[in-house]
């Protein structure tokens, strides 16, 4: 059943071979503004371009999700699902040009998550140049609305819309090579918000400043008593506000993120910092508003689960160190729905979420090899128990 394990070295060395497709791919679509709720140029660029590769179906869905399918050469069994988020951290205003040197690619995005979209639209060419088939259908889609406020609305779509089972699933990172997730924490992202009027009277000199009461709750937070088991934490991640020097700051915004293994532990923290949130609002007289962002339930396949055993192994035989951590990709949202799944990272990068990120080129070539590997152990049933 493994024997695909001994293919893995000579198809590393095939794919080098049409990098050129494969760079082409990741620059073109890389090039596209794709920010969260605007990807429809980029879904549609996809979608051309795996029409052009002759997928043997490809449309978008009532979502906006493109969707290309290989057939396979059975008809009694489920597909396998291979996805990769459309959306970026950058707004269109950015300048996407990409810069590209014999080693590197660099440009706005690549990292997160251009390159994988780019070797996801590659796909259906290397199954032709390696002269690989599968018993399943193979469905390609890169999804939208996957970060930040778009809370994985595309493949949450996707997947309760689909009729009929899923055998398992791949997510594409672009980064890092070696990531191995297999499981998620349960999680909610919020923002509190901080707005002061500004009407003035004679007490205006003593008005409450937004950023300053923000501090009071972080340092409430930041005094919370969290358990060591189930693992919980909150993470601070993001505060703005003010206008200028001189002037209290009016209008301030904090953005953090609970973690747990358990849903109901960050059900519980959740509601204790809504409480401190509610208290300052009172205590201070200001308008403090908290805001869930997004969420997902903690899922998990064990290690002991034919689907990780087998991608361990694959990665073993491409000398790849195997690094895992919770994730919260489009993993979560199959989990959840109890279809077995993995992300794997394509290449190693550097300047991740920055302007000019960069990814290493040949490192990409074992990164997709590996995507190989896991699919064809997918195909001979290790998610079929």
């Amino acid at each position: 059943m493994n024997d695909y394990l001994d293919e893995l070295p000579s198809f590393a060395k095939a794919i080098r071979r049409i990098g050129e497709i494969i760079i082409t791919n990741i620059v073109l679509i890389g090039q596209i503004p794709s920010p969260t709720f605007q990807e429809k140029k980029r879904a549609d660029f996809l979608l051309e371009r795996m029409a052009e590769f002759q997928v043997d179906e490809c449309a978008t869905d009532s979502y906006g999700n493109p969707v290309g399918i290989i057939r396979g050469t059975s008809e009694t069994k489920p597909p396998i699902f291979v996805v990769a988020h459309l959306d970026t951290f950058f707004n269109k205003d950015s300048d996407h040009s990409f810069a590209i040197t014999e080693n590197s690619i660099t440009g706005p995005g690549i990292l997160d998550n251009s390159a994988g979209v780019g070797v996801l639209a590659s796909l259906p060419e290397i199954f032709r140049r390696l002269d690989i088939r599968f018993e399943s259908d193979i469905v390609l889609s890169g999804v939208i609305q996957s970060i930040g406020k778009g809370n994985l609305a595309g493949i949450r779509h996707l997947l309760q819309t689909w009729s009929g089972p899923v055998r398992g699933a791949v997510c594409l990172e672009s980064g890092e090579l070696g990531r191995l997730n297999y499981y998620s924490d349960g999680m909610i992202r919020c923002e509190v918000e901080c707005n002061i009027s500004r009407d003035d009277g004679w007490e205006h000199k003593f008005k409450p400043n937004a950023i300053l009461t923000l501090n009071e709750v972080i340092n409430e937070i930041l005094a919370m008593r969290l358990p060591q088991r189930p693992r919980a934490r909150v993470i601070i991640g993001k505060i703005s506000g003010g206008y200028k020097h001189g002037t209290i700051a009016y209008d301030a915004k904090l953005g953090f993120e609970i973690q747990s293994k358990s849903d109901e532990m960050v059900k519980v923290i959740f509601n204790e910092i809504q409480d401190i949130v509610n208290g300052y609002s009172h205590e201070y007289e200001v308008e403090l508003k908290l805001r869930t962002i997004s969420n997902q339930k903690a899922a998990r396949l064990a290690y002991n689960h034919p689907l990780v055993k087998n991608a361990v192994a694959v990665m073993k035989k491409l000398s790849l160190k195997p690094v895992s951590e919770p994730s919260e990709s489009e993993l979560s949202v199959f989990l959840s729905r109890n279809i077995p799944a993995v992300t794997l990272g394509i290449t190693h990068g550097d300047h991740f979420h920055q302007e000019n990120a960069t990814i290493k080129i040949e490192p990409m070539y074992k990164g997709i090899t590996q995507v190989l590997g896991v699919l064809m152990a997918i195909d001979r049933g290790v998610c079929d128990e």
